[in-house]
C-alpha cells in the first residue's frame, strides 16, 4: 500500500485532480484500506453547521489496519522501537505480531475491567511503549481515548477527566524524565478526588515504587493482563464514530476536546505520513513528540502502523545526558526520518557544534520540523549541521484541529525555502482571505489562512460543545475553516506561516507576524530565544514589546538592546523597532514548548493580575521574574 507520490511533476497532476474531483481523488485512496463493510459515499458537508462526513456507512477497526493486515507479509517486521531515558538501559523492539498479541491482551484487559465501546478513557502515561498499547487497545475495542500528556497538573488532569467523562484512567507510577523521576499516580490520585465519573484506574509499574492502591478501583497492569487471551476480535466502528478526544487551549481557560473519528483519519494520517516522510518499506522513521499532543497520535502511532513503517519512541529529553543524545539515538538505530520541534532545534543550537559533529548521521534520508514556523537560523542550523546539506527539511504546517499536516515539503521531491512551510499536500486547499473574508488569489500576498473545502481528517466538532466548534473555527468567514493563522504566499504560490492572528503587530497601519520580528532579533548570536508582542501605543495603536533570553545576561543591558534594535531595523525596517525590550531567563511554555504569548501580552500590558492559570507551565516560576522584571 505505497501511497507515495514520486517526483514533483506528479505532485503537480495529483494537486490538479484532487481540486477537481475531491470525492474521487480520496475514494481512490480509501479504497487502499481494509474496510469491514464498504462505504456507499465518500463525502456530506456543510462548512456552516458544521456538519461533515467522510465515508458514509463504513464500517472498519483502525487498529486491523495498524496492526491485523500486516502480520502474513510484516509479522516479523519491526514496529516498534523504544529507547529509553538512560542510554545505559536497553532499547525494546516490538515485531508487528508481538506488538498485536500485547494490544489484543491488553484490550480483552479493558473489557474485563467494564470498559465498552464509546466509554471514555483517559491515559496519563510516561512515553514507554504501554502507551501505545493502551492507545491501540482502547481503538480495538471501541472506546474512545482521551491521552493527558504526563507532565500537566492534577487540576489540568481534573478538568480533562471530567468534560471527557472518562470512566477510566489508566497511568503509572512514575516516569523518568532526564535527570527528574515524576510521580504520576500522585497526581491522577489528587486529580480524581474531584472526578465522579472514574469508576478504575490501571497502574503500570514503570518505576518499582509502592504507590498507595485504593482497593476496589485501583489495579496493577501486570495483574489485569494476566490471564487474558492474545486474541481479541476488532470492534466494527462506523467511519464517523469517535476514534479520540484532545484536549487543547482556546483563548478561554477551558481546554476544548477536539474530536477526530475513525475514517478520514485513519485515511488521512497514512497518506500525510507517506508522502512528507517518503517512507519507504525498510526505513526506520523517528518522530520526538509526546504522544500526549497531536503530533504524537497522527505521526508516532496511527500514521506509521497504518502504514506499516517501523517508527521510534524516545521516552527521554534531547540535553540527557548531554546534548548529543539526539544525534546519537540516530546512529545507533539508523534513523532514517528525523521530526523534531523548532524549540529542540534552537535548544541544540544553543550547545555549539561539537556535540552534533562527533556523530556521522549518514543514515538520515529526511528532516522535519513541527509546531511552529522554523525561523531561518535555526533552519539553515539543522539543515547544514544534522543534514550535511544532503537531507529536505520539511517544514510541516498542521494543528491538533486539522489532525494530519496539510502544508509541507514532501522528502526530497518538492522545491524548500528556509521559513517556508511550501505548498498543501493534494486534496488540502488552503485560501488567503482579506480583513472582509474576500478570497486573494494573487501570489506575492499575506491575509487571513482558511481551508475552504473539506479534508478526511479534519475536526468533526469539540466535545460535548458543538457551538464552540462552530464559532472558534467557521463562524469568522462564511464557508471556511479558519485557522487562526495569518500567511504569506510568495512568488511560486509557497506558503510561508507568520504567526497566530492575535499575534500580528499592527504598528501604525504596518502589519508585523511575530514569527518576522523574533526571526530578526534571534538572528542576534548572543541571543538563545526572543517572544514578541504587541501592547496598546497612543501613537503607533500597538507598539512591539520583546522578551529575549541571552546566553549570557549581557552586562550592558543598554547597548545590548541598542544591538537588537539596530538588528531588527536592518532586517525588517525602522517601523518594526521594538519599543520595548525586557531580559528574561526563560518564557512561559507549555509541555510542549510552546511559548504563552497570552501570558506575555497581559504583562505587556500591565495586566498582570489577569494572567489566568500557569500551574500547567513547563516553569511557572518564570512568570514572577517577568513580572518583576517588567514593573
Amino acid at each position: 500500500m505505497d501511497l507515495r507520490i514520486k517526483s514533483f511533476d506528479e505532485y503537480k497532476e495529483k494537486y490538479r485532480q484532487s481540486v477537481k474531483n475531491p470525492e474521487g481523488f480520496w475514494d481512490e485512496i480509501a479504497k487502499t484500506f481494509s474496510w469491514k463493510e464498504p462505504y456507499d459515499k465518500v463525502l456530506e458537508w456543510d462548512f456552516d453547521g458544521p456538519d461533515v462526513k467522510w465515508f458514509l456507512n463504513g464500517k472498519l477497526n483502525i487498529t486491523e489496519n495498524a496492526l491485523d493486515r500486516h502480520l502474513e507479509k510484516r509479522g516479523n517486521k519491526l514496529a516498534l522501537i523504544w529507547e529509553p531515558n538512560d542510554p545505559k538501559e536497553r532499547p525494546i523492539r516490538y515485531t508487528y505480531r508481538e506488538l498485536y498479541e500485547k494490544v489484543c491482551e491488553f484490550a480483552n484487559a479493558l473489557k474485563a475491567q467494564g470498559i465498552e465501546k464509546g466509554d471514555v478513557v483517559c491515559i496519563y502515561m510516561p512515553m514507554i511503549p504501554e502507551l501505545t498499547i493502551a492507545v491501540l487497545a482502547c481503538a480495538r475495542i471501541g472506546a474512545v481515548h482521551s491521552v493527558v500528556f504526563a507532565g500537566f497538573s492534577a487540576h489540568a488532569v481534573a478538568d480533562r477527566v471530567n468534560d471527557a467523562k472518562a470512566k477510566m484512567v489508566i497511568t503509572a507510577d512514575g516516569l523518568n524524565r532526564g535527570a527528574k523521576q515524576i510521580p504520576l499516580k500522585r497526581v491522577v490520585d489528587e486529580a480524581i478526588e474531584n472526578c465522579n465519573c472514574v469508576e478504575s484506574v490501571i497502574v503500570y509499574d514503570c518505576l518499582g515504587w509502592s504507590p498507595n492502591m485504593k482497593e476496589g478501583r485501583d489495579h496493577w497492569w501486570h495483574d489485569v493482563v494476566q490471564t487474558m487471551a492474545k486474541e481479541c476480535p476488532a470492534e466494527p466502528m462506523d467511519a464517523e464514530d469517535i476514534l479520540f478526544i484532545l484536549y487543547t487551549s482556546g483563548s478561554t481557560g477551558k481546554p476544548k476536546g477536539v474530536v477526530h473519528t475513525c475514517g478520514g483519519y485513519m485515511v488521512y494520517s497514512a497518506y500525510s505520513f507517506q508522502n512528507v516522510f517518503q517512507y519507504e518499506e525498510s526505513d526506520i522513521y523517528w518522530c520526538t513528540a509526546d504522544i500526549g499532543w497531536i503530533t504524537g497520535h497522527t505521526y508516532i502511532i496511527y500514521g506509521p502502523l497504518v502504514s506499516g513503517a517501523t517508527t521510534m519512541m524516545f521516552e527521554g529529553v534531547p540535553t540527557y545526558p548531554d546534548p548529543g543524545r539526539f544525534w546519537q539515538v540516530i546512529d545507533k538505530h539508523g534513523v532514517n526520518q528525523f521530526y523534531t520541534a523548532p524549540t529542540a532545534i534552537r535548544a541544540l543550537m544553543a550547545h555549539g557544534e561539537d556535540h552534533v559533529l562527533s556523530y556521522s548521521l549518514d543514515s538520515l534520508k529526511v528532516l522535519g520540523s513541527v509546531g511552529e514556523p522554523i525561523n531561518e537560523e535555526a533552519w539553515r542550523w539543522y539543515h547544514i549541521h544534522v543534514g550535511k546539506e544532503r537531507c529536505p527539511v520539511v517544514d510541516s504546517w498542521w494543528q491538533t484541529e486539522t489532525g494530519g499536516i496539510m502544508i509541507s515539503g514532501l522528502g526530497d521531491i518538492s522545491p524548500m525555502r528556509p521559513s517556508h512551510a511550501g505548498y498543501p499536500l493534494p486534496g488540502i486547499q488552503p485560501v488567503l482571505l482579506d480583513q472582509e473574508g474576500k478570497e486573494i488569489t494573487e501570489n506575492g500576498v499575506e491575509g487571513y489562512l482558511c481551508v475552504k473545502f473539506p479534508w478526511p481528517s479534519m475536526l468533526r466538532t469539540t466535545y460535548r460543545d458543538h457551538e464552540r466548534c462552530r464559532v472558534t473555527y467557521f463562524s469568522h468567514y462564511k464557508g471556511h475553516y479558519f485557522t487562526g493563522d495569518g500567511a504569506k504566499r510568495d512568488e511560486n504560490g509557497m506558503y510561508r506561516i507568520i504567526g497566530r492572528v492575535d499575534d500580528v503587530i499592527n504598528v501604525s497601519g504596518h502589519r508585523f507576524g511575530t514569527a518576522e520580528i523574533e526571526e530578526a532579533i534571534n538572528s542576534n548570536a548572543a541571543v538563545v530565544e526572543s517572544a514578541v508582542v504587541g501592547y496598546p501605543h497612543a501613537l503607533k495603536g500597538q507598539g512591539i514589546y520583546a522578551y529575549v533570553v541571552f546566553e549570557k545576561m549581557p552586562e550592558d543591558l543598554e547597548t545590548a538592546r541598542a544591538e537588537i534594535i539596530e538588528t531588527v531595523v536592518e532586517e525588517i525596517g525602522r517601523i518594526a523597532k521594538p519599543e520595548k525590550i525586557q531580559f528574561v531567563s526563560g518564557l512561559p511554555k507549555t509541555r510542549s514548548g510552546k511559548i504563552m504569548r497570552r501570558i506575555l501580552r497581559k504583562i505587556a500590558e500591565g495586566e498582570p493580575d489577569k494572567l489566568g492559570d500557569t500551574s500547567t507551565l513547563l516553569d511557572p516560576d518564570v512568570v514572577d521574574e517577568i513580572v518583576n522584571g517588567a514593573q
